[in-house]
């Protein structure tokens, strides 16, 4: 199971409201109805930053794989996404995860957040 997650190009930013380094330690689970399928652990180094207009980050770093019935494997993987913020209770992000190994592998995340 190599799960992945992450990008979408953001508009340029002037000066940042938000920057700098961050650790990024998340855990993701699968399951197929009630059965667990496995996770995977990131262990992410990453840079974030962002003015009025809106926000990026990338981040990178090893990720752990681990089957509910396999050998657990340990992958490079990277994130990079942000989001534009269209008006002042709408924004629009996305994000591109990879996975590198013998065949890399990729995912896409995009949507709308309305702030109440």
């Amino acid at each position: 199971m190599k799960k992945i997650i992450a990008l979408i190009s953001v508009a340029a930013f002037a000066t940042p409201a938000i920057a700098g380094p961050y650790l990024n330690v998340e855990n993701n689970a699968g399951f197929s109805g009630s059965d667990f399928t496995g996770h995977v652990t990131d262990f992410h180094l990453g840079y974030e930053s962002g003015n009025d207009v809106g926000s990026y980050y990338v981040q990178a770093g090893p990720s752990v794989f681990t089957p509910d019935s396999g050998v657990e494997e340990t992958l490079l993987t990277g994130k990079f996404g942000g989001s534009i913020n269209a008006t002042d209770r709408v924004s629009v992000y996305g994000e591109v995860a990879a996975t590198f190994d013998d065949v890399n592998a990729y995912g896409t995340k995009v949507g709308v957040k309305y702030n109440f």
